[in-house]
């Protein structure tokens, strides 16, 4: 099996290598990112063989072995397990996907594991993601109204209902917002496609009293307007969703309230 080598220029060094145990035939090497705070050197990419005999299909079935059984030091974030809660995002192969969803026969080769790209990064696969979160609160992210408290149910109908369709299963994985290269460049300013999602969620729903409030906080030539269709954030969503179809929907709704 060839050797995994990094750009001559590279500053992410060569770390250890762990090797299969004796007898291991079906056997898949892992690269994964390794960097902790308190080390106070550059990264570097450990190596590990896993013995496929007696692991599970997903990527994350191997990191699970690899921390139990071979490197306890080795820090990820998970949770269901099942595609759900967005914790395991990582970039796969050169991908940002979930980590439980994708299956380590899909990749050809060694499968080399890094966090999401441009963000900071708090210990070996684990971002920092304070600002996205402080940037979904900006948005505030609940239905609003003009009555305090409502005095009766929302009614909705089941036309209403499917507009949010393709909206509400976002699970903020923002395996599209560390895709976007707006979002890399401007990520304090431009909310990215993850957030622009969620906001349209909410100006989509018709039980909402805010729509106009809404865009007014959206009106700016960063928040909203630093997309320029590229398209990663669709292409790489785990749960085919289209976030550049929500950002053009609001840009719509933009130019629609000027007229």
């Amino acid at each position: 099996m060839a050797e995994f080598a990094l750009p001559a220029n590279s500053k992410i060094g060569v770390g250890e290598t762990y090797k299969a145990p004796a007898g291991a035939k079906n056997i898949r090497t892992f690269k994964v990112y390794r960097w902790t705070p308190e080390d106070g050197k550059n990264p570097k990419v450990d190596t590990y063989e896993v013995d496929m005999d007696t692991c599970g299909p997903m990527v994350l079935d191997a990191l699970i072995k690899i921390k139990n059984e071979i490197d306890s030091s080795l820090t990820f974030r998970r949770s269901c397990r099942e595609g759900v809660c967005g914790s395991c995002a990582m970039n796969i192969d050169g991908t940002n996907t979930l980590a439980c969803t994708k299956f380590i026969d899909e990749v050809k080769g060694d499968i080399k594991i890094y966090p999401l790209p441009h963000m900071p990064v708090v210990r070996d696969l684990v971002p920092d993601l304070n600002v996205p979160y402080a940037q979904l609160t900006s948005i505030e992210p609940w239905l609003k109204s003009s009555t305090q408290p409502p005095t009766r149910e929302r009614l909705q109908s089941p036309e209403e209902r499917a507009k949010l369709d393709g909206l509400w299963e976002c699970i903020l994985c923002f395996c599209c917002s560390t895709s976007c290269p707006s979002y890399w460049w401007n990520g304090e300013r431009y909310l990215g496609p993850a957030i622009l999602l969620q906001a349209y969620r909410w100006i989509a729903d018709s039980r909402d009293e805010a729509k106009g409030e809404r865009l007014d906080n959206l009106e700016d030539p960063f928040r909203l307007y630093r997309c320029h269709t590229i398209m990663n954030c669709t292409k790489t969503c785990p749960k085919s969703l289209n976030p550049a179809k929500a950002i053009a929907e609001i840009k719509k709704l933009m130019v629609e309230r000027t007229i």
